[in-house]
């Protein structure tokens, strides 16, 4: 059993439980965070879940960020490190074939989502969703959009030849670039005409740990 601390709504959660489907690993989610709740963004007032800020959470990880998780006496945090982790450990030739090269491969297009598209991503979810409405800084909006654009079509040309990001399997990339790809559609990033992106994503969308975990609008827009 896999501990997990982190919220539905947290993208990187999100690659976590998405991981953990994949291989079949079972897991307890513990709801953790210091600045979102059941009700929403603590700029609103809502209360967060906490956990983070607890002297207990602080030693196994002092950064008090989601996700983390405790796999037995190890732990660890940074969602990619996570779902690298949870690769190498229970699904080498289910995520990356056992092959370092694929595995290599893996990570680079999870460090190239969070390097060209989280930041932005980031910014439309706080400004058209979460932070309270006298907060949100609308300007900083289509210059967002018009940012994940410009990588998603460097993206949907690297898929021009092949269905996933690291060729014909699916891989630990795809649950970082996919979720993150999904959340930009979402929120009217995706510009039209990225068929090679559509195509990839519909191959996505069938998957259990993308149906669960990273389906549901409410876990974006909510």
């Amino acid at each position: 059993m896999i501990d997990i601390w982190g919220r539905p709504t947290s993208i990187c959660t999100q690659r976590v439980l998405w991981a953990c489907t994949e291989l079949d690993l079972e897991y307890n989610l513990t709801l953790a965070s210091a600045t979102m709740g059941d009700q929403g963004h603590i700029s609103r007032g809502h209360a967060p879940y906490g956990i983070v800020d607890t002297a207990a959470y602080q030693v196994m990880n002092p950064n008090s960020t989601v996700p983390m998780i405790k796999d037995g006496s190890y732990t660890l945090w940074e969602s990619n490190a996570i779902v690298a982790y949870l690769a190498m450990e229970y699904g080498a030739k289910t995520l990356y074939q056992n092959d370092s090269r694929v595995f290599s491969r893996s990570i680079q297009w999870m460090a190239w989502t969070n390097e060209h598209l989280e930041p932005s991503l980031h910014t439309l979810v706080m400004e058209l969703v979460r932070l309270a409405e006298e907060l949100r800084s609308l300007e900083a909006v289509e210059p967002a959009r018009a940012e994940i654009a410009r990588w998603l079509e460097v993206l949907d040309r690297h898929l021009i030849n092949q269905p996933y990001v690291c060729g014909d399997t699916f891989t630990l990339g795809d649950i970082t670039t996919g979720a993150s790809v999904y959340r930009a559609h979402l929120f009217d990033a995706c510009p039209p005409g990225l068929s090679n992106i559509t195509k990839w994503q519909g191959k996505l969308s069938k998957r259990n740990g993308f149906l669960r975990h990273v389906a549901p609008r409410e876990f974006h827009l909510g």
